[in-house]
Order: structure tokens, then C-alpha cells, then sequence
């Protein structure tokens, strides 16, 4: 089986399984084929951390979900050196963040010092603990949730760690039609006893996934989409030869790693759609994924109640479609 029918094989289940969530679905697999990593922000309830369970579930390699808390240090994050009686040394234990996908649930609740080791890991790839350095799995990805509701007891992510996610989606409540079929499901499961089907019949090997990832990076890309991504980036930092009423609504754009974000997440929505192409759409889709948690907006735009995504939208209005 080829690395396109085996994820479109993964996808297929986890739309089977998570049900009205089929945005959430696909961004989770443009995070994982563009070797990058994702921030969910949604209500209670919609499916965050089962979604990502069903994927890990569905993949060749180790799962580990954290729940951020106040009080979590640093080592509950990395593992420690524990002292061995025996011999009178210290050995390293590893911790979760030695597996392949890692669920960050409830990130804005950790305090800066555990923020910083995770910062490492998904730039770096890599744990430091005293004066040793670890390398982490190949394939690793982060999946951070954050509930926007409740604010008390959080920390807001440093911008660092924001630039540091590939996406930020932001999930809604399904539709109508789509909470019906959950209820029915739920009820279904109950009345069996069991739980939710998270495993497909046969689990995607991580060869698979690398070789999908090449697949992505060699698709096309014609020089004149090249310039609008870049001109869409350009103009959050520089939005006056664009539209001089952005000027003073924007304090910091997006950095080169909004470019290089932009260009890989698009490949793969391009791939996973089935095409051997870039095209304007698959840019513009993904836009405010990629650049909302980037923008730093004025005082004033937040005076007047302009979000990241309203900036993001007037961009896509005033820059040039090739």
C-alpha cells in the first residue's frame, strides 16, 4: 500500500470516528505531514483530546497525553536522573516526551519554566537535562489544547512558544446533523459496553508518513504563488503599500517561519486533497491558521475589537491573487 493510501486510510477512520469535526481532522494531518506542530483552541467537549487520541491510536509509535497544571515542573515533562543505590550513580529516566505524539492538554496552564523545556523539544527536537543532551523520536508532534473559556489559574503562551506551532485552529461547535449522529453513536456504545472504536484495522507505519512527507515537499509550486505567500507574510509586518488603514492595527507580523509555516502547511492540504499542485485556495485556507497566533495587534486595533483573524481576512482582500 502506497504512503497516500495508507493516510487517506487514517483519515477516512478518524472521520469516521470523531464525528463533525472534519476541519479538526484535516489540519491534525496537515500538522503531521508538514513536521510540525498544532494548537487547538475550543470549548470543553468538542472532541480535542479524543481526536488526537484516534490518530495516535492509528500511527506506528507511542502516545503520551500530559495534563498541564499549575504545579507540573519541568522534570514531569523531560524525565529526571534518579540515583541508583546499587552502584552509587545516577541514571536518566526518561520522560513523556521521549514518545512519538505527545497531547499537551490544557497548555496555558503550565507556568514559564515548564513552557521553556517544552520550547526546546519542538524546536530543537531535542531534551537537555543538566549537562546531556537527548535526541527525541523522529516522528514527534505536539498537540497543545486550550480551553478560551475559563481564564482563571492560566499563563498566557509566550510568543515564542506560539511561533513554535505550525497551526493555530480554532474549532466550533458541530452542526445540527452531526451532534444527532454522535448521540446515536453514544447511546449505540453504551447499550455494547464499549468504548470508541480508536484503532484502525491495521495501524500506519511511520515509513509511510516520512515517505508522505517527501511527497509533499516535491510537489509544485509555481513562482508566481511563491511571491503572493510571500507577499501575504510581507504584509502583515509592512501592510501600507497594502492597505494603509492595516498600518496602525498591526504592532508585529509574522516572521520567516510564518513564510516556510505557510508553504509547507499548504503542500499538504494540496496533497491530501489529491493534487500535485499548489493551489491559491490551499494558501488562503490555511492563512489564518498560520498567522493568527503570529500577529501581535496595537492597542488600538484591540481598542476597536479588530481580532487576528479580521487582519488576516482584509490581507487576503487587498493582496494580489496571481
Amino acid at each position: 500500500m502506497s504512503a497516500k493510501e495508507e493516510i487517506f486510510r487514517l483519515k477516512e477512520h478518524m472521520e469516521g470516528v470523531i464525528l463533525g469535526q472534519n476541519n479538526l481532522v484535516e489540519r491534525l494531518l496537515v500538522a503531521l505531514l508538514a513536521d510540525g506542530h498544532l494548537l487547538v483552541e475550543g470549548a470543553p467537549g468538542l472532541a480535542k483530546t479524543s481526536i488526537v487520541k484516534v490518530l495516535a491510536a492509528g500511527l506506528e509509535g507511542a502516545f503520551h497525553r500530559i495534563q498541564f497544571t499549575p504545579d507540573l515542573l519541568p522534570a514531569d515533562l523531560t524525565g529526571t536522573e534518579v540515583f541508583m543505590p546499587g552502584d552509587g550513580s545516577f541514571q536518566f529516566q526518561q520522560g513523556p516526551l521521549f514518545n512519538n505524539i505527545i497531547l499537551a492538554d490544557e497548555i496555558n496552564r503550565s507556568p514559564a519554566k515548564v513552557q521553556s523545556a517544552l520550547l526546546e523539544a519542538m524546536a530543537e527536537r531535542q531534551v537537555t537535562v543538566g549537562r546531556t543532551t537527548y535526541p527525541l523520536p523522529e516522528l514527534f508532534m505536539v498537540m497543545a489544547t486550550q480551553n478560551p473559556i475559563e481564564q482563571e489559574g492560566t499563563y498566557p503562551l509566550p510568543e515564542a512558544q506560539r511561533d513554535r506551532f505550525l497551526l493555530h485552529v480554532r474549532i466550533d461547535y458541530p452542526d445540527r446533523s452531526s451532534e444527532k449522529e454522535v448521540l446515536r453513536q453514544s447511546r449505540e456504545r453504551a447499550r455494547q459496553s464499549r468504548a470508541i472504536d480508536q484503532a484502525p484495522a491495521e495501524v500506519v507505519p511511520q515509513s509511510a508518513v516520512f515517505d508522505a512527507r517527501k511527497e509533499v515537499l516535491a510537489l509544485h509550486l509555481a513562482p508566481e504563488l511563491e511571491e503572493y505567500l510571500v507577499q501575504l507574510v510581507v504584509a502583515t509586518r509592512d501592510p501600507g503599500p497594502f492597505d494603509k488603514a492595516l498600518a496602525p492595527l498591526i504592532a508585529y507580523g509574522g516572521s520567516p517561519r510564518a513564510t516556510l509555516a505557510l508553504d509547507r502547511a499548504a503542500r499538504a492540504k494540496a496533497w491530501l486533497a489529491g493534487r500535485d499542485y499548489v493551489s491559491p485556495e490551499d494558501i488562503q485556507t490555511l492563512a489564518s491558521d498560520v498567522l493568527r497566533h503570529r500577529l501581535l495587534l496595537s492597542y488600538e486595533a484591540e481598542a476597536d475589537g479588530v481580532t487576528q483573524d479580521d487582519v488576516v481576512a482584509r490581507l487576503l482582500a487587498v493582496v494580489a491573487v496571481p
